[in-house]
């Protein structure tokens, strides 16, 4: 990368590089937030605020310097899908963003054009691009936020700082409290809280501490568990497409799914996954043929003679968990939850970043109208944070409670009937561009959920596929000679 992140300096020597002078609104020069979490969601929450308060994030970890792992985010070692809906609103905070991925490494893919997906209901045609996606390793799509968000001048990391709770009452949250790496314990006083920790969030644990009611919650765990292994690449596949193949939850086995996502350095991030009764191992024996066995053997092919750069990772922790705090009465001033703090998915859906970048689109707007400290801010972000998040639970939930041995809440009668409007609509995909380009609208967080019940395309699903369904996966020619090429055989 030519802009190195420099956020992993001690926490008692905040990073606080030179910017350009920006003219700042009316009072923001005294406004003071404090983000809880320097992952993505935070870097994101920090720059939807940087022009309207000095900023201070607050992360338990050291910060990598460049792409590089670190301990609080695990998962990074698995597939992530950056869909256009989050890219859109990544550029849209920091203009430029996109550029800086792709010098680093990233790939832009159009969809579907740069897709080779087996549905529930079939093989996806490779239209030409209706949205996209951007393909890299998560470690990627950090390092490049923090190295734009360490420029900023209002932007302050407090590394290795563990927060320990939250200051006010239960009306107003008035800073936090926090202890150094060195073992000092100091409150930052702030205008404005946000919770973005992730999936790890104490949040509900904070507010209780100040007589805050509980936020209702929900989960659905569909017993998921998911393993991934990187491959270097074959010669020539510079631009192969995503492979994946999905499950189908109408069957009444576990869902397992396969998917191979390109990344930076000429290398094939392989992801597995399966559902209680069906999950992967961390076996290396085990993992072409898990592959092998979902319901094309196509990435089990593709990798079986392509050389692995590391071992399997496995993980576990994918139950699909929504606190909403919309709906706690008198919520306080001064707090608001972002994030996976707020909702976490099925990571198989790839919809976590961008629910949370759209999340801080919808923070920053509602403070450029009303200001950091307007009465009622902090539930109205509460609220409008909540509709991104409801469509990714919608669209995760109403398939994962499905699969067998799943726990949560059954659906009832109007859910199946949405269900098999849905199951209707993806197989009208595989055969009629207009629908294809609906339901990519929405699985990418580019439109809401209702954009598949427009009359249109409410008429051709009822028309249903307009050509037949592909019976192999649709490689162009030159996509298979380089497979055949590479010694990896497919199927046709």
């Amino acid at each position: 990368m030519s802009e190195p992140a420099s956020a992993s300096r001690d926490a008692a020597e905040p990073s606080r590089p030179a910017d350009t002078a920006r003219r700042l609104p009316p009072g923001a020069a005294s406004r003071r937030a404090v983000v809880v979490g320097g992952g993505l969601a935070g870097l994101l929450t920090a720059a939807a605020l940087h022009d309207y308060a000095e900023v201070t994030v607050v992360e338990r970890d050291a910060l990598p310097e460049g792409p590089e792992p670190r301990k609080g985010l695990p998962q990074a070692r698995h597939a992530h899908l950056l869909w256009s809906g989050g890219a859109r609103a990544m550029e849209e905070l920091l203009p430029g963003v996109t550029d800086a991925w792709l010098a680093a490494g990233a790939r832009r893919i159009p969809l579907p054009t740069g897709l080779v997906s087996l549905s529930a209901q079939g093989w996806l045609r490779r239209w030409p691009e209706m949205e996209f996606m951007i393909a890299c390793s998560r470690d990627l799509l950090d390092s490049v936020l923090r190295a734009r968000l360490t420029k900023k001048e209002r932007v302050t990391f407090l590394q290795r700082t563990e927060l320990l709770g939250l200051e006010g009452g239960a009306s107003r949250v008035t800073g936090v409290r926090v202890r150094t790496s060195e073992g000092e314990e100091r409150v930052l006083a702030a205008d404005l809280v946000v919770d973005a920790s992730g999936r790890g969030s104490r949040a509900s644990t904070w507010l209780d501490a100040l007589g805050v009611p509980e936020a209702p919650m929900d989960e659905v765990d569909s017993g998921l568990a998911y393993a991934s292994r990187i491959f270097r690449a074959p010669e020539g596949t510079e631009e192969f497409p995503v492979v994946n193949v999905q499950p189908d939850a109408a069957q009444p086995v576990p869902g397992q799914s396969s998917t191979i996502v390109p990344i930076e350095g000429g290398r094939w991030l392989v992801t597995l996954s399966g559902t209680r009764g069906g999950q992967p191992t961390d076996s290396v024996e085990e993992f072409e043929a898990f592959a092998r066995g979902v319901r094309h053997p196509v990435v089990g092919e593709l990798i079986a003679h392509v050389e692995p750069l590391t071992d399997v990772v496995l993980t576990r922790s994918t139950v699909n968990r929504r606190r909403f705090f919309e709906k706690v009465r008198d919520w306080p001033e001064g707090f608001v939850v972002i994030g996976d703090a707020v909702a976490t998915y099925n990571p198989v859906y790839g919809h976590g970043m961008s629910v949370a970048a759209q999340g801080a689109v919808a923070l920053r707007g509602l403070v450029a109208e009303h200001g950091l400290t307007a009465p009622g801010l902090a539930r109205r972000v509460q609220r409008a944070v909540s509709r991104p998040v409801a469509t990714a639970w919608d669209l995760a939930t109403g398939t994962d409670i499905r699969y067998p041995e799943a726990i949560g809440k059954q659906p009832g009668g109007a859910q199946n009937l949405l269900g098999r409007y849905v199951n209707r609509l993806m197989l009208t995909a595989t055969g009629r561009p207009l629908v294809t380009q609906a339901l990519l609208s929405v699985m990418t967080l580019s439109r809401p959920l209702p954009t598949l019940f427009k009359p249109e395309v409410a008429f051709a699903v009822l028309r249903g596929p307009r050509r037949p369904p592909l019976t192999e996966p649709p490689f162009t020619d030159q996509e298979q000679e380089t497979v055949r090429t590479a010694g990896a055989p497919t199927r046709g």
